[in-house]
């Protein structure tokens, strides 16, 4: 992607806001990766005058992006739904003290939960926190929103809070890219009346928010972003987002209004349009938000047919025959074609890990990451998942709760993107309190599953800025955790004994288990094969390595070279032996 003015390019939505953000002359982004938001700060980060960072986690990214905005930048924060939870805490306060530049906040949401822990609608956040949200349905508009979304946070004093789902956000379409325009910056003055949120100030902004919500009802009533296309008065359908494409394709003969300002609700368009139509629906994915507010308004709606699920994504087939249409052919996939589950990737310095705590039986209480594959056969090695840094708080919780009763080793695995994340504090919590218990943190040295991007703990940043690492042990220690281990991953015998002697102590232990990722380096050693005597134990097997296979009628191993990278997991787990490295260096 280039700066260069009136062109056109195929461009993901994540591409289009991070270049309608540039393009409105925002010149600081700042985010936490998560899928399905991740790209969209790396692309800001390409452009020329921009500063971009990676924060430890969503409030920061927001308390750094509205001190910028209190300082007259124009600021762009992005970040997944799930991350707007964890933003919440400035998000709804920032409605109250407003904005200098303007602020734009991507959540970008994700039904059917292709990479998240929950479907989750953030449509609710903006409408309790009273932050104005827009909502495109391509990339073209993804773009002319964002750009626009700037100039309405600044004419209303508010954050603007722009709605992406994963289909917009992944998905390229064409779009006209337009010059950059340099934004006016508004030197900062002391006003401790807007910006200073306590009780005898927050009051006044309180009633001062009303006010300036006011305004955005009585202009996203007439605004440009909210559309009505007629067509059949027959039936009328209110939709928004990525919904839109798919009910413009399963129901072409319906009229819309495309909803392009999802909070506040543009009410006098909606009853105009209500009235305009025999039969009104609402189509909306994994959610009741838009039906909900729509019968709010005492408005009339038919019920959604029974065809239209209550969870995951639509498509224009589904739509299509939930209205009586017909349904198109479906070709089955072939049969006998194995199943392909997500795996660990071969090498990973995680599986050894995971391996030794199935075999202790450990309750293992596990964090988001790709590590959280190891709840998964044949490792079987995880327990719980909920949020970012609930592993060492919910192991802290097991404690407790089986205080009084002999019961397996309790461990908590971390990797080292979350732990910056929110797992410094969970420790926190377990160390003041007198916990005990083990936690692991698995220091891949990189934040593997958005996509290797630079955190905290192995010091890259986003634009390439020098910093420094993060010194885990040394941290650890000084919360005041006195059993400190550091480890390597891919050595099964010091694994073994690391965890042996944690889970024995009384105490708080904690084992900082340092390997980089495997896809950290292109380098390979030469592959493993099995020798011809392989006893057909299947200990192997149990690693769950995508290189391992076994002979279905004789039970024995095979390594398959091509995915083989030389990590000698194999060789160090196979009781037999059977497992050798092939000589010479590896030529691919």
């Amino acid at each position: 992607m280039t700066e260069n003015s009136e062109k056109r390019e195929l461009i993901s939505g994540n591409e289009a806001i991070a270049r309608g953000a540039w393009e409105a002359g925002a010149t600081i982004g700042v985010a936490y990766p998560g899928t399905p938001s991740t790209e969209t700060m790396e692309s800001f980060a390409k452009y020329p005058e921009v500063y971009a960072e990676w924060c430890p986690n969503e409030k920061v990214a927001v308390e750094v992006g509205l001190g910028a905005s209190a300082a007259g930048r124009r600021v762009l924060s992005t970040m997944k739904h799930v991350g707007v939870n964890v933003a919440a805490d400035p998000l709804y306060t920032a409605a109250y003290t407003g904005v200098g530049g303007g602020m734009v906040i991507l959540a970008a949401d994700d039904p059917g939960m292709h990479s998240s822990q929950n479907e989750q609608d953030s449509r609710f956040h903006a409408m309790a926190s009273h932050i104005p949200m827009m909502e495109p349905a391509d990339s073209a508009e993804a773009l002319s929103f964002t750009r626009d979304a700037f100039e309405l946070s600044e004419r209303f004093d508010l954050p603007i809070m722009l709605r992406s789902t994963v289909r917009v956000s992944h998905t390229k379409c064409p779009v006209t890219l337009g010059e950059r325009t340099e934004a006016v910056v508004v030197p900062y003055e002391k006003n401790p009346a807007k910006w200073v949120m306590m009780p005898a100030f927050a009051k006044p902004r309180r009633i001062d928010l009303d006010e300036r919500i006011a305004r955005v009802r009585a202009f996203v009533d007439e605004c440009p972003y909210n559309v009505v296309e007629r067509r059949s008065s027959e039936v009328g359908v209110i939709c928004a987002g990525a919904t839109y494409q798919h009910v413009r394709e399963g129901l072409p003969e319906a009229s819309v209004l495309k909803l392009g300002i999802t909070w506040p609700l543009p009410v006098g368009l909606i009853r105009r349009f209500a009235d305009s139509v025999d039969k009104l629906y609402v189509i909306e994915e994994a959610s009741d938000y838009l039906s909900t507010q729509v019968r709010a308004l005492g408005v009339a709606l038919e019920s959604a047919p029974a065809g239209l699920p209550a969870y995951g994504e639509l498509s224009p087939s589904l739509i299509a025959q939930a209205f009586g249409g017909a349904a198109p052919e479906v070709r089955e996939a072939p049969a006998g074609v194995p199943g392909r589950p997500p795996a660990l990737c071969p090498g990973c310095p995680h599986r050894l890990v995971f391996r030794e705590l199935s075999r202790m039986r450990a309750i293992v209480t596990g964090d988001i990451g790709c590590y959280t594959l190891g709840a998964l056969p044949p490792l079987s090695a995880m327990d719980t998942c909920v949020d970012m840094g609930a592993s060492i708080s919910m192991a802290h919780g097991f404690e407790l709760g089986l205080a009084e009763e002999k019961h397996r080793p309790v461990v908590a695995v971390i990797g080292d993107s979350t732990f910056a994340h929110s797992g410094i504090t969970s420790l926190l919590n377990t160390m003041y309190n007198c916990g005990s218990g083990t936690v692991c943190i698995l220091d891949n040295r990189t934040t593997a599953m958005t996509g290797h991007q630079g955190n905290p703990v192995n010091g890259i940043t986003l634009q390439k800025r020098p910093s420094r690492e993060l010194d885990l042990p040394t941290l650890v220690r000084a919360l005041g955790v006195e059993d400190v281990r550091t480890v390597d991953p891919m050595d099964l015998a010091a694994t073994r004994e690391a965890l042996t002697q944690a889970t024995k102590s009384d105490a708080l232990s904690v084992i900082v288990f340092v390997s980089p990722c495997v896809l950290l380096s292109k380098e390979r050693k030469p592959a493993y094969s099995v020798k011809p005597d392989c006893r057909a134990c299947g200990v192997c097997s149990l690693l769950g390595c995508p290189a391992i296979g076994r002979d279905p009628e004789t039970g024995k191993a095979s390594v398959d070279p091509s995915l083989c990278v030389g990590c000698g997991q194999c060789a160090q787990s196979c009781p037999f032996g059977c497992f050798v490295q092939e000589k010479g260096e590896r030529h691919e």
